[in-house]
């Protein structure tokens, strides 16, 4: 039974990879969208704003991707492959690890939907309300992490 409950773990290879190949996709349709922009821009087919937001846009799907990488990378380095080789501020040793990773990535996403938000005109009087719902959002992962720290670290 002991063996039987050991091999379980590797469950978690499929949403590992699923994760990395949604970080994959996401990215290269990020890159894609920032590419566009950046053409549009140049050959003055849009106007400021509309690439302000476009690259925000972009920005923003490349973040989300960073989200899954570092979801897939810190599930297969968990259960799977702890000696698996990634950068240091990738490495997880647990989830308390993984969580803080996260909240920090999520913050970053959630102040770029908001600068977004900000700069487009169409969406102007939606300011204050996005703007409180991404303070509250943020305090309430700051109030999170800060409830759930581990005394040592």
């Amino acid at each position: 039974m002991r063996k039987l409950l050991g091999l379980t773990r590797y469950a978690v290879i499929v949403p590992a990879v699923a994760s990395i190949i949604g970080a994959l996709v996401l990215m290269v349709f990020g890159s894609v969208e920032m590419f566009v922009a950046v053409f549009e821009a140049a050959t003055g087919s849009s106007y400021l704003k509309d690439t302000i937001v476009e690259v925000l846009t972009a920005v923003d799907a490349i973040l989300l991707g960073t989200v899954l990488l570092v979801i897939g990378y810190g599930l297969y380095e968990l259960f799977i492959d702890t000696e698996l080789e990634v950068p240091t501020w990738l490495q997880v040793n647990d989830l308390d690890d993984l969580k803080s990773k996260l909240i920090g990535v999520v913050v970053a996403i959630i102040a770029v939907v908001f600068v977004g938000v900000f700069v487009d005109y169409n969406r102007s009087a939606d300011v204050a309300a996005y703007g409180l719902g991404a303070g509250a959002l943020v305090i309430g992962l700051a109030v999170f992490a800060y409830a759930t720290k581990k005394p040592n670290k």
